[in-house]
């Protein structure tokens, strides 16, 4: 009879090198990767719902799920987002052109138009305009004041009236956009509509504003259009008599 050979033991699965899953370590989450044009379009959207009180890095990162250290590889900090996002707004306008001199009114009326749509979708807008020097113009706003100017320069305007005749415009479209913007925006806060706002005003007021503007039984909206066109034609009309006088 042959000798009994030894059994042996099945080897036990080797451990982990790390231990069980409870006990291994995480592995820390990429934060997503950012680019300029994310964090500029995040900015606007920031901007058009709290307005430019709210914004500031941190909380745009935050919003971004991501940190405002990481937001400064992209941009050097808040004065240049406000730039930026500036900037990218003024993308949304479409400036006519005038093949000749008897169009420059109408295509820069219709530009003015465009100019107020554009603030009062941004209202911010009216606010930090005023932030960005001709030195830090971006691609856009130079795609728009190269375009404007061209339009005056067509009317008849000298090289050194050019420049200040739009700049005339403009700051009409500016300074009359930033009160309508600030109205539809409180408006907006307390969650009401512009004909309920009217329908609210005690009669009296509500009369005394139907005697002064005849508003009563119009559209708002309408109105305020017609408004602010008035006050655009007005200041087209001061520019064309100091065209006609040479």
């Amino acid at each position: 009879m042959s000798a009994a050979q030894p059994q042996t033991r099945p080897t036990p699965p080797a451990a982990p090198a790390h231990g069980s899953a409870l006990t291994r370590p995480r592995r820390k989450e990429r934060q997503p990767a950012l680019s300029r044009a994310q964090i500029v379009a995040a900015a606007v959207r920031l901007l058009d719902a709290e307005g430019i009180e709210e914004l500031s890095m941190r909380k745009l990162g935050t919003g971004m799920g991501a940190a405002a250290t990481s937001l400064y590889r992209h941009v050097a900090g808040k004065d240049e987002l406000i730039q930026l996002v500036l900037d990218e707004v003024y993308g949304e306008l479409e400036v006519p052109g005038a093949a000749s001199a008897a169009e420059w009114r109408d295509a820069v009326s219709r530009g003015g138009h465009d100019l107020r749509a554009m603030v009062l979708r941004h209202p911010w807008v009216a606010s930090v305009i005023g932030r960005v020097g001709p030195a830090r113009l971006g691609p856009n706003l130079t795609r728009v004041s190269d375009r404007m100017l061209a339009l005056f320069r067509t009317g008849g305007f000298p090289a050194d009236e050019a420049e200040l005749a739009m700049r005339a415009v403009i700051s009409y479209v500016v300074g009359a956009t930033t009160g309508e913007a600030a109205h539809l925006s409180l408006l907006a806060r307390g969650g009401q509509s512009e004909q309920e706002w009217l329908e609210g005003m005690r009669p009296a007021a509500r009369r005394s504003l139907a005697e002064h503007s005849a508003s009563e039984g119009r559209d708002p909206k309408k109105l305020r259009e017609e408004n602010f066109d008035y006050g655009l034609q007005r200041v087209l009309d001061g520019l064309e008599t100091r065209l006609s006088r040479g």
